[in-house]
């Protein structure tokens, strides 16, 4: 089955932090960069990073030095380690497939092809 399974999500306080993870099934880390977005009621749906198929990274300017992505290859799986957490992290929180024709990582969602269905992250004292 060709799909993303998201996990993690939850109310944390602020200064907090929160681990996410994206399991992929129907293809592999390998092939395939895979991104974090995140989408707050009523705005859209923005970029927070993205891990290459060889393990690059790039960042949202208000996550870097916070957030962390990494690959567990062995479990076909991608986490998202967020630190000092803020309300203005608060968001359902996506992972999605970049698609295969482009290569190069990036945080816009035009290049995502396949989507997970989303986990709640809620910063709060």
């Amino acid at each position: 089955q060709l799909q993303l399974v998201e996990t993690g999500g939850g109310l944390v306080q602020p200064g907090g932090s929160l681990r996410l993870s994206c399991r992929a099934s129907g293809f592999t880390l390998d092939v395939h960069n895979i991104g974090w977005f995140r989408q707050a009621p009523g705005k859209e749906r923005l970029g927070v990073s993205c891990i290459t198929r060889t393990g690059g990274t790039m960042y949202e300017n208000s996550v870097k030095g916070r957030f962390t992505t990494s690959r567990d290859i062995a479990e076909n799986t991608v986490h998202l380690h967020m630190n000092s957490l803020n309300p203005a992290d608060t968001a359902q929180y996506y992972c999605a497939r970049k698609k295969e024709n482009t290569p190069w990582c990036s945080i816009d969602s035009i290049d995502y092809d396949l989507w997970g269905q989303g986990t709640q992250v809620t910063v709060s004292s």
